[in-house]
């Protein structure tokens, strides 16, 4: 299917903040979408009142010389309660139960609008990246753990209830020919079986070490299999055959336009070549064209998608 809209375009800078479990991000993005400025630091773990500060001190870096109305965008693991305004969900738990966004715009003095650090790389994909152009795009981040974000004609779309797009938290569907996976597999989030605990990297690596004793990365896997270990091979088979179980229902809902694939497991060439095949045989159609796309932005997607939650 071929995209149905334009790219979209600013006529001021914006600057983004990008809030990860290792590291704090921002950039100042110029009106055509270039970077104008960039910064990185290791995020305070565990520290919450140090992480405020070096957000406000990223924001500072990349901000100087702008206006200070000049607004931010700030991207962020878990979500916003619509009920307290706190933060909630977040696996950097010391997020959760504080006003991250009331404290953060007070430390810098600059208005912020935030969204979940999955919308933002889906926001960023469908604004000016690979999927740019397409109308209703799903952005999914496989990584240490797995999420989504759902934009719909440039515009992210949260949910009633903050939880737009959620999908790594939903249970990992059956297989469908009889067969049983292993042992359920507790979430940190108090659910048994998400799919965070089946193909996000960490849970495939571990699967791996289990079966073979070997503990190899991912990358190390792809290359073994590559070369014709079984075991590898082996691997990879399960996490293509669940990320499309898993997708499945994601297009029999939404069924959008185009899927972008982020984070270290989506850099992975096989699932490029084998998902849409994978997907075709589990979806609810007698056709299948939706765009399996890797990100044009890489691991800038989430701290671009953050400015562009301004228009």
């Amino acid at each position: 299917m071929s995209p149905d809209a334009s790219v979209v375009t600013s006529d001021r800078p914006r600057i983004g903040v990008d809030l990860g479990g290792t590291k704090i991000e921002a950039v100042r993005l110029e009106p055509d979408g270039e970077i104008g400025a960039r910064t990185r630091v290791p995020t305070p773990q565990g520290d919450y009142e140090g992480t405020i500060r070096a957000m406000a001190e990223v924001v500072d870096t990349v901000g100087r010389g702008l206006d200070s109305k000049a607004p931010v965008g700030l991207a962020f693991p878990g979500s916003i309660s619509p009920r307290t305004g706190l933060q909630r969900n977040s696996n950097s738990v010391c997020l959760n139960g504080r006003p991250v966004i009331e404290d953060l715009e007070r430390a810098i003095g600059r208005s912020i609008r935030a969204e979940n650090d999955a919308n933002c790389f889906a926001l960023s994909e469908a604004c000016d990246g690979a999927a740019a152009g397409f109308g209703t795009v799903f952005g999914v981040i496989l990584g240490t753990g797995v999420g989504g974000g759902v934009v719909v004609d440039g515009r992210v779309l949260r949910g009633r209830n903050g939880i737009g797009g959620e999908w790594g938290h939903t249970p990992l569907p059956r297989r469908g020919d009889g067969e049983r996976e292993e042992a359920s597999r507790r979430c940190y989030c108090g659910a048994i079986d998400c799919l965070e605990q089946w193909i996000a990297g960490p849970a495939v690596e571990r699967e791996h070490a289990d079966r073979t004793g070997r503990t190899w990365r991912l990358p190390e896997i792809s290359d073994a299999a590559s070369k014709g270990d079984a075991d590898a091979a082996g691997a990879l088979d399960r996490l293509v055959d669940r990320l499309a179980r898993g997708l499945s229902v994601v297009c029999n809902v939404l069924d959008p336009d185009a899927i972008v694939l982020g984070g270290g497991v989506g850099n992975l060439g096989i699932l490029y070549e084998r998902l849409p095949e994978a997907l075709a045989k589990r979806v609810f159609s007698d056709t299948f064209d939706t765009a399996i796309l890797k990100p044009s932005h890489g691991d800038s997607s989430g701290v671009r998608g953050a400015a562009w939650l301004w228009p």
